[in-house]
Parts: structure tokens; sequence; C-alpha cells
């Protein structure tokens, strides 16, 4: 008699404002370190455009912040969020600083 387990299926709690790409977005940021929106195309990702889009928008909820002009980081409500820790529909718009 075998028995199968079943592969167990990430469920993460996006927002309304989140696109499936911003996952893998940070799902690269995590394994690969700081990105910039060429690095993520360059890894097949997404566009650059889009990416420094996605990235814009992350970092006004806090799961990535801007380390240098075009350079982010995961913050870590990303990894949060990642982890299934965080209900990223709870997240308000930080305050830019700037």
């Amino acid at each position: 008699m075998s028995s199968t387990v079943a592969p167990t299926s990430v469920v993460r709690q996006r927002a309304e404002w989140m696109r499936p790409v911003d996952e893998k977005i940070l799902e690269t940021m995590r394994d690969e370190g700081n990105m910039t929106p060429s690095a993520l195309e360059q890894l097949d990702v997404t566009v650059a455009n889009y990416a420094s889009n996605r990235l814009s928008k992350m970092a006004d909820y806090g799961l990535v912040e801007r380390v240098a002009q075009g350079l982010y980081r995961i913050t870590d409500d990303g990894e949060a969020f990642l982890d299934e820790e965080l209900d990223a529909d709870e997240l308000e718009p930080v305050e830019d600083t700037e």
C-alpha cells in the first residue's frame, strides 16, 4: 500500500493592488538579493519598465524598500508575506520621507 502526499500549495494573501508578478519579484529578491528592474528583466521575471512600476508600488506599501535610485531590497514585511505570515491586504501606504 503506497501513500501519496499531496503537495502543499502556498496560499498567500495578496492585496487588491497586487499583481501575480509581484510574488515572483519578491521571491526573486529573496533568492538573489537587491534588485534593479533591469536585473529582473535579465532573470526573465518581467520587462524592466513593468518591474519598475511594480517595485514602486510595492515600496509604497512597504514590501520592498528603495536602497538607491533604481535599486530595491525586500523588507521584513515582504519576507513575512512570502512566508504567509502577513496579509498584504492589511498594509497601508507608507509615507514617503524623501
